[in-house]
């Protein structure tokens, strides 16, 4: 034990207690606290002990822990601890991704400052993990909101500054005009602010933004070393990256004047029926007139992300420019289009309606041509198009690329754009550089400091942290640091002149992008040690949600490749594997009152065979489809609940049996109380068993040792359902077996399987047969290579190729006695028939060919 902590006092109530039935309510806070006392989950850096580095993704305090950290949490928990038992050291951390949105929320619908709103959901659920016995190292728990945090990630921002990696450019952004702040593209629902209603503006903005872009090709390649990662999470990254070839070429315009435009679909040039601009493009804010800025106001007032453009009305305001083709000479009309964003690209499109979807939607609502210029065959050249075609095929319609392969078709556009000067090939990124301003309170202080005389002046890291002021209030819309009577006004360090706080906050993404490093080194007067992260990261094994696959995983990458440009760490990626686990789901209860769709909570229901009522009122309610635990839909299961009537052990027992762990796990009664019960069965198995009866058996003693290495191979792949299957089987056969040394000896064995599992039932259970030490800190049981292969093996019998029959026969018999054997079989016998025996095949170990 780390500080030679004695758990004789565990032990005694152990020995004192009841044999025949478990108690979960007792022994589960009891060997907590030895846990705690032992200090055994502390990880030491210093040890000699091969490192792994477990981590699930930090949670945010939003009040309370659901059933699906509860998986998320306890697949890490196996993991940690088998890694404990097979002698390494272990670093099992937590703590709490505590800035963000939902805390200014409640500090404006409930009147509480985020802080405190904040620190009270971190009490309660810390007692909540530390309930289910989670072997977390609770020394290093840190919060996003501490300024012992947010200060080192100042620092680590200004370092970022220095190296050019972080810059300020102005950015089209989302702006609540009530609540006069910018809304992520989430907060956006249906044109208007998620907590106004009001109608949300594109506004262009002074942000700063991290620069990503430097790193795309890289990040990128990257992937390609993330073999043990989900390849749908790297499909989605690459995608989310986004690197396209294609070329960039200028419309000669009716004006006079020449419009770059960018395709990575140059093979369709042929198809080109229209041009399209941003409503923010030069050309159209030149137009000048009352119904050009009608429109670009109107444009202003969509959304900006991806999906909202994909699923918007298309609309367009023709600008009377013609632009020519480059090779048709045809006059394309120009439209500002409220899809087309200057952020991307050029800020201008070429529309092809025969071969992408937006366009065809804008080209049938104005009445513009959609030619065909891919198909299947030449021969269907002009078959008629009721929605864009995106497939392959041949170019058709399409003068000197008819017959190309679109691949063909590409190269030829480009090479001879390229020979006439009027083009070139080019490579760009569908990822843009990280926007991190974000006009709120909660969040951590950007370290900035603006001054009339010097520009923009770094605050001098002697000065870290900027901390944010206590006494803000949330009555008036917009952010608090901005009205702040004093908090903002400061002294530039560079002229000693009045200067002014940046006021904006850094996005909460960066908060999480840099904690891994923080849980592996902790000094106080910097970010973290170069030396400690060496011995901890890459993150052996990281679990979480495919929710984050994209934004938090792209971004941890990118910061930890940013910190070994400017050499503070070694490490380029942060998680060498990573697991996106399933959810828990729960069927709902609902009734329709009123015209109104009533949902009703789990607790609320009585559930009766193929029905359900509502106890209240013992009338009728819907069964809904299994779905995800949500709080609107009220099938949400409480885990405290559910731990103070099972006890912590069954909960985890469930959380890893039935269901492979990325997929998702629908909660019942009926599952819960049969992990209760198997609990009882195991405790009944280890306390009563003879540990003084003598005698062998050697076939258990096999199957104990083959049961030993498959559970660790499987919790080594994650296949937590499988081990959970095995410990079912291997606790059928020793109940079945006679007394003596082999069974003492399966027993023991499930102890230690089920230590990682269950581990307050397998402390317990050590304790009373009469192990020193906690089970935490026991070895995985060894195996014995001899018991690891079957002593026999079964034989095929066939006759004229056709099987006849099986036996078992010793493994590696001679073929002269499997070749007795299978003569002296019945069913093969009956097979020949008295039939002379030409010749047996032999197969050492497999099968037995009788010709006759």
């Amino acid at each position: 034990m780390r500080n030679g902590a004695s758990t004789s006092s565990a032990r005694t109530d152990v020995r004192s207690g009841s044999v025949n039935r478990f108690d979960p309510a007792s022994a589960d806070l009891r060997w907590q606290a030895a846990w705690e006392q032992a200090r055994v989950f502390e990880a030491d850096s210093g040890s000699a002990r091969p490192k792994s580095y477990v981590l699930e993704m930090f949670p945010y305090p939003s009040g309370r822990i659901h059933i699906g950290h509860v998986r998320n949490y306890t697949m890490g928990d196996v993991l940690a601890r088998y890694k404990r038992m097979r002698g390494h050291e272990v670093l099992h951390p937590m703590g709490w991704d505590a800035f963000g949105m939902p805390a200014e929320n409640a500090a404006m619908e409930k009147g509480v400052h985020p802080g405190g709103w904040t620190r009270a959901n971190i009490a309660t659920m810390k007692a909540q993990l530390k309930r289910l016995g989670f072997a977390l190292d609770w020394s290093r728990e840190l919060a996003t909101c501490d300024p012992e945090y947010y200060g080192h990630e100042q620092a680590l921002f200004l370092r970022l500054y220095e190296a050019g990696l972080v810059i300020r450019k102005e950015s089209e952004v989302n702006w609540d005009p009530v609540d006069r702040t910018v809304l992520a593209n989430e907060q956006v629902i249906d044109g208007r602010g998620w907590r106004s209603g009001a109608p949300v503006e594109r506004r262009k903005l002074s942000q700063w933004f991290l620069k990503i872009t430097d790193f795309a090709e890289e990040l990128l390649e990257g992937l390609g070393s993330l073999d043990a990662w989900p390849d749908k999470v790297r499909l989605m990254q690459e995608n989310w990256i986004g690197k396209s070839q294609g070329l960039e070429f200028a419309f000669d315009l009716s004006n006079g004047a020449r419009l770059p435009v960018y395709t990575t679909r140059p093979d369709t040039i042929f198809g080109a029926s229209f041009v399209a601009i941003a409503a923010d493009h030069p050309i159209a804010q030149g137009l000048g007139t009352d119904a050009a800025r009608d429109f670009i106001a109107e444009c202003k007032r969509g959304g900006t992300t991806a999906a909202e453009l994909e699923t918007a009305e298309k609309l367009g305001f023709d600008t009377s420019l013609t632009a020519r083709h480059p090779f048709t000479g045809a006059a394309l009309p120009v439209f500002i289009a409220n899809f087309v964003l200057m952020d991307y690209g050029t800020g201008a499109i070429m529309g092809v309606p025969g071969h992408d979807q937006r366009d065809f939607e804008f080209a049938t609502k104005y009445g513009l041509p959609i030619p065909r210029v891919i198909a299947p065959s030449a021969a269907e050249a002009d078959a008629p198009l009721t929605e864009a075609d995106s497939g392959d095929g041949v170019l058709v319609n399409s003068g000197f690329l008819d017959g190309m392969s679109v691949a063909e078709a590409k190269r030829a556009v480009i090479e001879r754009l390229e020979a006439e000067g009027r083009g070139a090939g080019k490579t760009v990124w569908r990822l843009r550089d990280w926007g991190v301003s974000r006009q709120r309170y909660w969040g951590t202080p950007i370290p900035i400091l603006h001054c009339d005389a010097c520009g923009i002046v770094p605050v001098p890291e002697d000065q870290l942290p900027v901390v944010l002021p206590e006494d803000v209030d949330f009555k008036t819309p917009g952010n608090p640091l901005d009205r702040h009577p004093t908090w903002k006004h400061a002294t530039c360090p560079g002229c000693g002149r009045a200067a002014r706080r940046e006021t904006d906050t850094l996005d909460t993404f960066v908060d999480s992008s840099w904690y891994f490093l923080r849980f592996a080194s902790q000094p106080a007067d910097r970010p973290f040690d170069p030396e400690e992260i060496a011995k901890w990261l890459p993150v052996e094994q990281y679990i979480g949600g495919v929710e984050h696959a994209i934004l938090h995983l792209l971004y941890a990458r990118f910061w930890t490749r940013a910190l070994a440009r400017i050499g503070m760490v070694e490490v380029h990626e942060p998680f060498a594997s990573l697991f996106t686990q399933g959810m828990v789901t729960h069927e709902t209860y609902a009734r329709e009152e009123d015209g109104r769709t009533l949902y009703f909570s789990p607790e609320e229901i009585q559930r009766e065979s193929e029905r359900a009522v509502l106890i209240a009122d013992g009338g009728p309610v819907d069964i809904g489809r299994v779905v995800k635990m949500s709080k609107s839909k009220k099938n949400v299961v409480d885990p405290d609940t559910i731990v103070a009537r099972y006890g912590a052990d069954a909960v985890r027992w469930f959380m890893l049996s039935d269901s492979p762990p990325e997929r998702d796990l629908p909660w019942s009664e009926a599952g819960i109380e049969g992990c209760w019960r198997f609990v009882q069965r195991l405790w009944r198995l280890f306390s009563q068993h003879d540990h003084s009866a003598i005698g062998s058996d050697r076939a258990l003693a096999r199957r104990t040792h083959q049961t030993v290495a498959a559970v660790a191979e499987d919790i080594e792949a994650l296949a937590f359902n499988k081990a959970v299957a095995r410990i079912y089987e291997l606790t059928s056969v020793v109940e079945k077996a006679p007394p003596g040394a082999s069974r003492s000896e399966a027993i023991e064995a499930l102890v230690l399987l089920t230590a990682p599992m269950m581990p307050h039932l397998a402390e317990e259970a050590w304790a009373l047969i009469g192990h020193e030490g906690l089970v935490a800190e026991a070895a995985w049981p060894a195996t014995d290579p001899a018991l690891l292969v079957d002593d026999e093996v079964t034989i095929a019998l066939q006759h004229m190729g056709k099987l006849r029959d099986t036996i078992s026969a010793p493994r590696g018999a001679s073929k002269d006695d499997l070749e007795a054997l299978a003569l002296a079989n019945e069913k093969l016998q009956r097979s020949i028939a008295g039939a002379a025996v030409k010749k047996v095949i032999v197969v050492p170990d497999r099968l037995v060919n009788v010709v006759a």
